[in-house]
């Protein structure tokens, strides 16, 4: 049996970095489509980036062939260039510093193993249907936490 394919586009948010951050996902599989978004009151854009890709991942129910779309070249390069190096020399880079936010870099491995994923990049507001809807998303998602923030 094949296994069911979906597209996703992600992007993450931050008033400020750090700050408070957003994520938003598009999902869109066989004549459906679904939308999920959240944030952190204090975090970092690439935090951001790559808890939306998680997020993406972790609501597959099953193994799926995955088109994910990112305008995060950190995410895109980190998961198709950097991150077999990372995990080959214990999650540190090649000057043997700690790989910065190595616990999400380590979440979204063991997402990735359970799909066959592939990587794309498209340019951050440039008018891309999708990617705008994941950019509105994550920022509406960043100022609801900042709206929650104690002045």
């Amino acid at each position: 049996m094949s296994k069911p394919e979906v597209n996703i586009w992600t992007d993450g948010a931050c008033l400020g970095n750090p700050g408070p951050g957003g994520w938003g996902v598009l999902m869109q599989w066989n004549g459906h489509r679904k939308e999920a978004f959240g944030g952190e009151a204090e975090t970092t854009n690439n935090r951001m980036e790559l808890t939306a890709a998680i997020e993406a991942l972790a609501l597959l129910k099953q193994p799926c062939r995955v088109h994910l779309v990112t305008d995060s070249t950190y995410v895109k390069d980190g998961i198709t260039q950097w991150m077999a190096k990372w995990r080959a020399n214990g999650w540190r880079t090649a000057n043997k510093k700690p790989v910065k936010n190595k616990d999400l870099w380590q979440k979204l491995d063991v997402l990735v193993a359970q799909h066959d994923i592939e990587w794309a990049w498209v340019k951050g507001h440039s008018g891309h249907p999708e990617n705008e809807r994941v950019d509105d998303l994550a920022r509406e998602a960043a100022i609801e936490i900042s709206r929650q923030q104690p002045l």
